[in-house]
């Protein structure tokens, strides 16, 4: 077997792993899989050496899409604030239609994603990664003064939470809007900065 039919392969059984957790409602490890197909073990074993190769290959499934829209925006000839906007909005309308097509999944993926954090962070550093870059660009045109690329990372990350992780999607649903996502980093364009607007400056709380 050919490194290309390994690969088809692997896919063809990720894909069956897949539809089996779809269909038990759980985790999919080697031996469901096996019996699920009525696979010899050894085969799934050779395709997967090692419990966590599964998983992995299930992952990088699942984040795959995500992946692809992200290194889409990166290159786009777009101003800042449009680009930031499209790295946002794409992620999000991909989640949204997957929570849709069928809640229960989703609801159990993320479950799953939690229960196995390490196998999913490197993920949500490349995304990080890719962020910094729009970042940096952002700071070439003049936008977010005077923060350092980290500094900028954290805060964003934080107001953007919502769009951002999947499961808020959840027990937010409709009140997750492309309007309200605009208007956010209008807003984050228009005033983050390093420069200090007196908000932290009160000595203490006062009654009206």
């Amino acid at each position: 077997m050919t490194q290309d039919d390994m690969e088809a392969e692997r896919g063809r059984f990720v894909a069956l792993a897949m539809d089996a957790i779809k269909r038990r409602g759980e985790e999919v490890n080697r031996a469901i899989l096996a019996r699920e197909t009525r696979t010899p073990r050894a085969k799934i074993d050779a395709l997967f050496p090692e419990e966590t190769d599964l998983f992995d290959a299930i992952v990088a499934e699942w984040f795959a899409p995500l992946i692809a829209i992200i290194e889409e925006v990166i290159p786009a000839d777009l101003p800042p604030n449009r680009k930031f906007y499209e790295f946002y909005a794409r992620r999000f309308l991909h989640m949204r239609q997957r929570y849709l097509a069928d809640p229960a999944v989703f609801e159990l993926y993320c479950e799953l994603g939690k229960d196995h954090f390490e196998r999913v962070e490197s993920y949500i550093d490349l995304a990080d990664h890719y962020l910094s870059e729009l970042i940096a660009q952002a700071q070439a045109d003049g936008f977010l003064p005077g923060l350092k690329i980290d500094q900028a990372l954290s805060l964003i990350n934080q107001m953007m939470h919502c769009y951002t992780q999947p499961d808020v999607l959840i027990y937010l649903g409709d009140r997750l809007t492309l309007d309200k996502l605009a208007r956010i980093i209008d807003t984050l364009f228009a005033g983050l900065s390093a420069k200090d607007g007196g908000a932290s400056g009160v000595a203490g709380l006062r009654t009206a």
